[in-house]
């Protein structure tokens, strides 16, 4: 499975990088991924070209094309201003309007204070929700008195965890891809052991109040 790691850190080192690397270990811990790690401040020139021109660099490109053959995302963000950086914004604004349907995705986010810790639940989550992505329930936060304390590494292995169970799930479909299995038909089970499709209608008129 390919796992593909988005970080929006600005600084070298920095600690957007250290909590993506964190969690890109865990889920390899729990499964054999393929990581590839995407850094955004390589790319903010080409971004920006972008933007003016209608047309992507070869590294801006590439990172398109990496995150739309993704099995996974981890995604990690600074805070700044009480949510995600407008470099991590404006790289899922140059993707395909579909690149990130179905997808499994791990949200997580640092800042110097644990009071943003809410730029999990009311930016990030809305954000990946209307990419129509898959967002796992654990999100991950790391505040600067989070690193050596307990509970950060519990938060990190459970995320990961849910991470590769969407993953694994998704991509043991029968070939089917994650993309694919969000349009997956409603089915029941035939009598030959296959499935047979269930019209939305009836659907409907199952969920009626009985008479």
């Amino acid at each position: 499975m390919k796992l593909v790691v988005v970080s929006a850190g600005l600084s070298v080192p920095s600690s957007t990088r250290l909590l993506a690397d964190r969690l890109s270990a865990a889920v390899g811990r729990a499964a054999a991924v393929d990581v590839q790690v995407v850094e955004l401040r390589e790319l903010a020139v080409e971004i920006a070209h972008f933007f003016t021109n209608g047309f992507p660099g070869k590294a801006l490109a590439a990172a398109q094309e990496a995150v739309a053959g993704a099995d996974g995302l981890i995604v990690v963000t600074p805070v700044f201003s009480a949510s995600y950086s407008g470099l991590f914004k404006s790289f899922f604004d140059v993707l395909d309007k579909d690149a990130l349907v179905g997808k499994p995705v791990l949200v997580a986010a640092t800042g110097g204070s644990a009071r943003h810790s809410l730029v999990l639940e009311h930016a990030l989550r809305p954000l990946f929700a209307y990419l129509r992505a898959v967002v796992v329930p654990t999100a991950v936060y790391a505040a600067s008195e989070d690193w050596g304390a307990e509970g950060l590494e519990g938060r990190i292995e459970r995320a990961a965890g849910e991470l590769v169970g969407l993953m694994v799930g998704l991509s043991g479909r029968s070939g089917v891809s994650a993309a694919d299995a969000v349009d997956l038909p409603a089915a029941r089970g035939g009598g030959d052991g296959g499935f047979e499709v269930v019209p939305f209608a009836e659907q409907l008129a199952a969920l009626a109040p009985k008479r």
